[in-house]
């Protein structure tokens, strides 16, 4: 009968029972992304930037980093894709029927307003 001794692991039996960890430099690299899409977003204020394009801009920031916080500093990057998809499908099904629900109450409302105006 043998015995698994210490010297017989499989290196990759070992990586995994070791928790990895994420370089420092990774984060700090974040953060400075991070400030820099916070000052972008001040300064559509700072500017008075108006109309469409102030939402715009300030939606695509918020988004971007929302995005960068859910997938460094939130640890999605390294999940497994099951778990992505867990997280992710149902927001995004949620904003496909919102966006349908829109659709069709403009719909609804450029009929009713043409039946009204017909009579």
């Amino acid at each position: 009968m043998s015995q698994i001794t210490d010297k017989d692991t499989v290196p990759n039996e070992v990586d995994k029972a070791q928790p990895k960890l994420h370089p420092i430099s990774l984060y700090l690299k974040i953060w400075g992304l991070l400030f820099v899409l916070s000052t972008m977003s001040y300064l559509v204020d700072f500017y008075q930037v108006q109309g469409i394009l102030r939402w715009t801009l300030i939606i695509v920031f918020m988004l971007l980093k929302a995005g960068l916080i859910i997938t460094i500093f939130m640890h999605v990057r390294w999940e497994r894709l099951a778990l992505k998809l867990l997280l992710f499908i149902p927001p995004l099904a949620i904003v496909v029927l919102i966006s349908l629900m829109a659709i069709e109450g403009d719909y609804t409302l450029v009929n009713r307003l043409i039946s009204f105006l017909s009579v």
